[in-house]
């Protein structure tokens, strides 16, 4: 795969994933009611429903920003580990609503292993 296809794939799965989570931080920011109550429900404490919510928005602008690269890395992790425990939440729970969590992981994964083929010192153009 080219380094132009591996950055075409990077910034089309990165956005896909920015949309996703910046809806999910607005719903977090301006429907907290319904929000909470699905937290509740999966046995989530509802006040890191905002703290979240921050946290999001924060790791999308690293992943465009793309600098530093650690800071990068720290938010790929800190987006895997809530889309994982979304999805065992969701499976726990039986409701059904596993679909997004999934659907961010894949997103997640396609960008960074994508994001690491387009812009590592070593790739080819």
């Amino acid at each position: 795969m080219s380094t132009k296809t591996s950055k075409v794939i990077y910034w089309i799965s990165t956005g896909l994933l920015s949309l996703m989570m910046l809806m999910s931080a607005f719903m977090y920011l301006f429907n907290n009611a319904q929000v909470s109550e699905v937290f509740v429900t999966l046995g989530f404490p509802t006040f890191i429903i905002y703290p979240l919510a921050i946290a999001k928005v924060l790791g999308i602008i690293v992943l465009w920003v793309r600098k530093p690269m650690a800071l990068t890395e720290w938010a790929y992790a800190g987006f895997f580990f809530d889309f994982l425990l979304a999805l065992s939440a969701h499976l726990v729970a039986q409701d059904g609503e596993f679909g997004g969590a999934l659907a961010a992981i894949i997103l997640l994964f396609t960008s960074y292993f994508s994001g690491k083929r387009a812009f590592s010192d070593t790739a080819e153009e």
